[in-house]
């Protein structure tokens, strides 16, 4: 027989979804504590119902989930009333550069952008602090609005801009949770799973040709769990 898998009895659960071309998915848990693949399920489509029954999975066999750590899609973050929260920082970063793109025109949203990219190398009380700063700086034209010539109606006209800033508001609640516990040793990114999935499909690169069960051993192996 070969060897089971042992788990620590507390654990910090990571949690995200990787894909290998359409409706084939992994969604993966993982112990940032152990560095131990917690729990993998074969999905279609990545939803906060089976994060749910995964964290719950886990749950039933008797291992504590002192935290989780996410990218923050919708729904998630407050899916787990009683465990703690961590959103990715750098997935906030993603999002909201996504908006704000590489070379933004807009000097309020170049400073918006530079600000972001301290996220992962600063405090929540400094980050809230410049951003409050640059909100009282920007409010106009955060605030602007333009009508359009055709329907009449008025818009933000810098909407992207909003989104943008918006979004590091929604999401703060959830950003520096490793903060207030620090105790946990909560990560502040999701980046330990990141790597196991790239990790993993530049070793399936290798294999090209799978069938779609083979593949499906291939990645049995990789997370063995």
């Amino acid at each position: 027989m070969g060897r089971e898998t042992t788990f620590n009895s507390v654990v910090n659960a990571i949690i995200d979804t990787t894909y290998f071309g359409r409706n084939f998915g992994v969604m993966v848990f993982k112990d940032s504590l152990s560095g131990s693949f917690l729990l993998k399920k074969y999905v279609k489509y990545e939803t906060n119902e089976l994060y749910y029954s995964g964290i719950s999975e886990i749950a039933r066999r008797g291992i504590f989930i002192q935290a989780i750590i996410c990218d923050g899609r919708r729904g998630l973050l407050t899916l787990f009333e009683d465990i703690p929260i961590q959103m990715c920082q750098f997935h906030q970063i993603q999002i909201a550069l996504r908006y704000l793109t590489k070379k933004p025109k807009l000097k309020a949203a170049k400073e918006l952008r530079f600000s972001c990219l301290k996220l992962t190398n600063t405090s929540k009380d400094q980050f809230i602090r410049e951003l409050d700063d640059w909100f009282l700086k920007w409010k106009d034209c955060l605030n602007e609005r333009s009508v359009s010539s055709t329907t009449g109606k008025s818009f933000y006209t810098h909407k992207k801009l909003r989104s943008a800033y918006l979004s590091l508001r929604r999401n703060m609640p959830w950003l520096f949770t490793f903060e207030q516990f620090p105790e946990l040793r909560i990560p502040n990114t999701t980046n330990a799973l990141d790597g196991s999935f790239s990790d993993l499909k530049n070793k399936l690169r290798n294999h090209n040709g799978l069938s779609l069960e083979r593949k499906k051993k291939f990645i049995d192996g990789f997370l063995k769990a």
